[in-house]
């Protein structure tokens, strides 16, 4: 363990953390399955796996390095990419090289990854190495395993292959090519608000099923999977920015069938029809997204004729997040492995509760923090954590006059001082016997170790509350 002016200085700049955060996050975004290559051809991966660089540490980092190395060489971010445990050499992975976006963003995305069919596995990690041009490994980051898939299914999708078929409330990515080439492909994002088609960056759209007997204005969301014929509406999760509710429609040869039902697959073909709308559909037009609106087929009623911006294909996606910050710690060994909390499970109460951490990437160089109070750590495995929960006396002096709630952020400090935060907050809740305002000092004798002993016992009488932010 440190010493105890180790421990103060590391206490110290944990509090200057909380005061003014300067975060790191390494963002990944990825498509939840691939499809894979024969032969000689190069499926790319669509959409292409991205990365995104924010939050203020970056400039604060590159800031130090600019003026350690007296260069505006060293201090630029750079990476690879590839698919884990492929070999070391620098010919399997893409080289990444980062611009920075209008929104103070870096941006980088591989275009040129694709699976073999050499590789017999069922499921992969992309593997992303980020180091500054000065030759400095900031760390090795993993997205979420990914499913292999040799083509999309055809065939009437059932609900026991849940793999493929996409919920409410999950992620997808919409793309359009037309005359089915590649050098055509662009991407359904968001840009300044509105809805644009991008030959490069894309975004992903939390799709939500709607309950659609009710009022456009109330636009109550439903669980279970989302079939063909729903309605349903898709949210940005960048920007929140949001499509008026839609018909998704099932295509097959340029038509829109109106009579299928069946649950929606990975890599289909789909159109987006207005909900209460005369045959008008989502559609891109170059760069823009326009409505379209189709032809009725005059053999069959139940099928509608679009143009190739009308027909996009549908794929479910994931987000990984890894978050740091070494601008208060003289960090010289790579940030990685990031932890990732997942959960949090509490036991017992009062001077004997004791918190799990559930996630990722642990290890037994990590402490878990509530606020500016480090906690008794205990590494129990790569997926857990244990600590024991600080008292509230822990958090100084002016605990003695509480009768509120008190929500601490929860955490995790590497013992060179490398700081590990997380969407986590603990709240410590006196009894609903401890109204707030209630007067104390008179129901309490004034004798003040009476006074502390009373609350003190009110606070071992605590209850805890788990807080997860969004």
């Amino acid at each position: 363990r440190p010493n105890p002016y180790q421990a103060s200085l590391l206490q110290d700049s944990v509090r200057r953390y909380l005061q003014l955060p300067a975060d790191q996050t390494v963002l990944i975004l990825h498509a939840k399955v691939a499809q894979k290559s024969y032969g000689n051809e190069k499926r790319f991966f669509c959409p292409p796996p991205c990365v995104y660089l924010s939050g203020p540490g970056w400039k604060l980092k590159q800031e130090q390095i600019k003026a350690r190395d007296l260069g505006e060489a060293g201090f630029r971010v750079c990476g690879y990419m590839g698919l884990d445990s492929m070999g070391s050499s620098l010919m399997e992975t893409q080289k990444l090289s980062f611009e920075e976006q209008p929104d103070a963003k870096g941006f980088s995305c591989a275009k040129a990854l694709y699976i073999s069919d050499t590789d017999k596995r069922k499921h992969f990690r992309l593997v992303l190495k980020l180091f500054f041009s000065n030759g400095q490994e900031i760390g090795t980051f993993h997205s979420k395993l990914i499913k292999v898939i040799s083509k999309p299914s055809q065939k009437k999708q059932s609900l026991k292959n849940t793999d493929l078929c996409i919920s409410s409330g999950s992620k997808v990515s919409l793309f359009n090519r037309l005359r089915s080439q590649t050098v055509s492909t662009r991407y359904l994002s968001v840009e300044g608000g509105a809805f644009i088609a991008s030959a490069r960056q894309w975004a992903a759209f939390t799709l939500h099923l709607a309950d659609e007997r009710c009022a456009r204005s109330e636009f109550p969301l439903r669980e279970g999977y989302i079939r063909y014929g729903s309605v349903v509406q898709l949210v940005c999760t960048a920007t929140g920015v949001t499509l008026p509710p839609l018909i998704i429609r099932k295509v097959m040869k340029q038509y829109a069938m109106l009579d299928v039902d069946e649950p929606i697959s990975q890599l289909h073909k789909c159109a987006f029809q207005l909900q209460g709308s005369d045959r008008m559909y989502l559609c891109l037009s170059t760069d823009k997204v326009i409505q379209f609106q189709a032809s009725p087929c005059p053999k069959e009623a139940n099928r509608e004729l679009l143009n190739d911006g009308s027909c996009w294909t549908i794929i479910s996606t994931e987000t990984v997040e890894y978050t740091f910050s070494e601008s208060l710690a003289c960090v010289r060994e790579p940030v990685s492995p990031v932890p990732l909390i997942a959960a949090l499970q509490l036991t017992g109460g009062g001077d004997v509760a004791m918190l799990e951490v559930q996630g990722e990437y642990f290890h037994a160089h990590l402490k878990v923090w509530f606020g500016d109070v480090e906690a008794e750590t205990m590494y129990r495995s790569p997926k857990s954590l244990v600590c024991v929960v600080p008292d509230v006396s822990a958090f100084g002096s002016d605990w003695r006059w509480l009768r509120y709630p008190i929500t601490v952020p929860l955490l995790l400090i590497r013992d060179d001082g490398l700081i590990y935060s997380s969407s986590f907050t603990f709240t410590y809740t006196p009894e609903q016997s401890c109204i707030p305002g209630q007067q104390v000092l008179s129901d309490v004798p004034q004798d003040s170790d009476k006074l502390l002993d009373s609350i003190h016992q009110e606070f071992t009488r605590t209850n805890f509350h788990l807080f997860m932010q969004t």
